[in-house]
């Protein structure tokens, strides 16, 4: 055992960044069962590398059916838009390490992961990613991240999962700012937590970590009111993704207040 875990990369990361490694533990483990919902070879490959105790993740059961359904749900939307738009570049914002790019693999023109510094670092020892795929090593709030992107007016698509709820208001409306100032048509898939659940809810998973939730919004209207260039288009709860692997969300997902307590992600157009 000891050599086995000589041979494996520790990582050290604390606060937000630490999420990234109990959603790809999530994705991970789901990709190992036989009847699995969703298949991340990548995920398996780099929980194989890591030297982390995963022991919180393996047992938040939550967290990880919530992982498995926004997957689901934003490999759907991402599909559909990319088969709709080859020509498109993808900006995942705060990726961590997502690694739907390989999934997409062949459909679309560029594609670039940014997240904070010391995110892009962990990712990189497992990721070498220089074409198609790029690393951009900064905050999605430092509007010089995208002086690191070619962009000639092609369709955007962005996509935002698993950040928001960390980041206060002014962050998450400077944020949809720089996207409209540097990009003339933009999609944005982003999810969203509810406010109630923000106020009464914890992810065990993450529990002795600095990483809190701060911010949440009811519904794409009222997302309006902090990016107003934005239009929503709709509203996709991830009970849409539970569905498909826990039937019973056929029967609760007809219940509104369910709908509601659930994330969503958010479907926006740039004005």
């Amino acid at each position: 055992m000891q050599t086995e875990n000589q041979n494996k990369t520790k990582v050290s990361v604390q606060g937000v960044p630490e999420t990234m490694l109990q959603t790809l533990f999530a994705r991970a483990a789901e990709s190992r069962k036989e009847n699995h919902n969703i298949y991340d070879e990548k995920a398996i490959e780099i929980v194989s590398r890591l030297d982390y105790d995963f022991s919180k993740a393996e047992s938040d059961k939550l967290m990880s059916s919530g992982v498995i359904a926004r997957t689901i749900v934003l490999d759907r939307l991402v599909n559909d838009y990319l088969t709709k738009h080859p020509d498109a570049i993808v900006i995942n914002i705060a990726c961590g390490l997502d690694t739907r790019c390989y999934r997409m693999k062949g459909k679309y023109q560029r594609w670039y992961n940014i997240d904070l510094p010391e995110t892009m670092d962990v990712r990189s020892r497992f990721l070498e990613e220089n074409g198609p795929v790029y690393q951009i090593a900064k905050s999605a709030t430092d509007s010089s991240y995208t002086m690191d992107i070619e962009y000639h007016g092609e369709p955007v698509l962005v996509v935002i999962e698993g950040l928001t709820m960390y980041l206060t208001e002014k962050d998450v409306r400077k944020m949809f700012e720089i996207i409209d100032q540097t990009f003339t048509q933009a999609k944005v898939l982003v999810e969203v937590m509810a406010p109630f659940v923000v106020k009464h809810m914890k992810e065990k998973s993450i529990e002795g970590s600095q990483a809190k939730f701060i911010w949440g919004v009811k519904s794409g209207k009222a997302f309006q009111r902090v990016a107003p260039s934005f239009l929503s288009e709709k509203d996709i709860s991830l009970v849409e993704g539970m569905k498909e692997f826990i039937p019973v969300y056929k029967v609760l997902g007809k219940i509104p207040a369910v709908r509601n307590f659930s994330n969503k992600i958010l479907v926006l157009n740039k004005r």
